[in-house]
């Protein structure tokens, strides 16, 4: 049996449910030997499982391999190289400052095999999270900070219509995908899921406008795509086009607007027990979180000024910095309590866990920053508050406002330079995929497969580019 044709969706499902299902007696084994780098003995421990037990967990044993394969990938710089990359821009670094950054995890490594390596992005990384760098990262926060203030009153000064949402503007888009030449063989059909801007408050008058090839809607997904399917020529790179448009808006509701109108929780609910449960794997309630969680909000119990409390910390205490790749950290929420730090996705993930943790109900959404010279990658939330209904919170933009005009603005606010396609993280696509997704929590980029595996992002490119952006009449 070839296992990488097996490593299908389900494998990841697996692999993330580990710690909350039954699983193996030998994976708790696997699952530490891979936290503590030991990689080579965790590959061997597999390999000699009796043979009926490796059939029978094929699925789980490819994950698991895979897992080990995309972390040495992550960690792919040696500490030579990562200390010549440092000289190149601070000569005057010594050997005690780099083990200090080590020490303090400002230089993200992990010891493979009996090997130190370095993540591929940890020097660059360096220059955001170093003490000895703060004054130019506050003065580059500050200026982005004031680009925030500006874009709020101009929202501001715009009229709301009947639900509150103001500051209209029609976006058009063209989404590109492009996998290499004879990545598969000639003849081959790819399959391509490309994403694609949903329904609510904020968004409106979604259109399709056109395609380069037939083209499917998701349907029950939480993942908004348009899916496509193209035949392999040799020697050609294989193209996947779309272009649509939708209306975005701001919305939001002042923190003192939202203190009047709050009601308590209805504990019995369906949405209120579906958002403050713990959801494998990345929003997981532990101990830990629950008592740093409680930590910070201490005798506060109005879940408004929790979810604020919680903001603040979180924006004052974990700067921005390149992601390892989501698929292979265990735990995001624990990831960046123990690093120190956490990109967009990570920050939310770990505000929304907090706020489960105290019974406030948040959920996951993201999609694409669409600023008129500028757009990228970008993950944000919701927070429900009974009486008030869920309301947009974007834990990343916190940083840098604390003091500002706009320091509660985004716990209960978006600007209108957003595209927002998913409403969770981690769900199966439409139609299905049968191989394990490139990225296994969020979906941004596009994911593409053929009938003999994934095809992993080094092997195609994807680009989002806005073609206009216009207000509203």
């Amino acid at each position: 049996m070839n296992t990488k044709s097996i490593f299908s969706l389900t494998a990841a499902a697996l692999l993330a449910a580990s710690l909350h299902a039954t699983t193996p007696g030998w994976q708790a084994d696997v699952d530490k030997m891979i936290a503590n780098g030991d990689f080579a003995k965790a590959e061997l421990l597999m390999k000699k499982l009796p043979r009926d037990e490796r059939m029978a967990q094929a699925v789980r044993i490819d994950s698991l391999n895979t897992i080990m394969k995309r972390i040495r990938a992550d960690f792919s710089l040696t500490p030579e190289q990562g200390v010549a990359k440092i000289k190149e821009r601070m000569p005057e670094a010594t050997n005690a400052q780099i083990e200090n950054w080590k020490k303090t995890k400002k230089l993200e490594v992990m010891t493979i095999d009996g090997k130190e390596m370095w993540f591929h992005k940890s020097v660059r990384n360096l220059w955001l999270l170093a003490d000895e760098f703060a004054t130019s990262n506050m003065a580059d926060q500050q200026e982005t900070t004031a680009e925030r203030v500006n874009d709020f009153r101009v929202a501001m000064a715009a009229d709301c219509d009947a639900r509150g949402v103001r500051f209209w503007n029609k976006v058009q888009v063209t989404f590109t995908l492009d996998v290499d030449a004879d990545v598969v063989p000639a003849g081959e059909v790819i399959r391509a899921w490309l994403p694609f801007p949903m329904e609510n408050k904020r968004q409106r008058n979604i259109k399709f406008i056109s395609s380069n090839l037939p083209a499917t809607f998701s349907d029950g997904s939480i993942h908004h795509t348009v899916y496509m399917e193209a035949v392999a020529q040799k020697g050609k790179p294989t193209h996947f086009e779309q272009t649509f448009s939708y209306e975005v808006g701001e919305w939001h509701i002042a923190k003192q607007d939202m203190l009047v109108l709050l009601k308590p929780y209805d504990t019995n609910s369906q949405l209120y027990k579906r958002y403050t449960m713990s959801e494998p794997r990345h929003m997981i309630i532990d101990a830990d979180i629950t008592a740093r969680a409680r930590e910070i909000v201490g005798n506060e119990t109005n879940p408004i000024e929790q979810a604020s409390l919680l903001l603040k910390w979180i924006g004052t205490n974990f700067p921005w910095a390149g992601a390892r790749e989501y698929s292979t950290i265990a735990n995001i929420p624990n990831y960046v309590l123990n690093s120190g730090h956490g990109d967009c996705g990570q920050v939310t993930l770990l505000y929304i866990t907090m706020c489960r943790s105290l019974g406030i109900p948040a959920r996951w959404e993201s999609g694409y920053m669409v600023q008129p010279n500028f757009n990228d990658f970008h993950d944000w939330c919701e927070t429900y508050f009974e009486g008030i209904g869920w309301v947009p919170t974007d834990p990343s933009f916190i940083r840098g406002s604390v003091g500002t005009v706009i320091e509660d603005y985004y716990m209960s606010g978006l600007d209108v330079y957003r595209m927002a396609s998913n409403e969770g993280v981690g769900g199966e696509l439409s139609p299905a995929k049968q191989y394990i997704r490139t990225e296994t929590v969020d979906f941004q980029e596009g994911e593409v497969e053929w009938k003999g595996g994934n095809i992993y992002n080094n092997k195609f490119s994807s680009h989002f580019t806005v073609n206009s952006f216009t207000p509203c009449k």
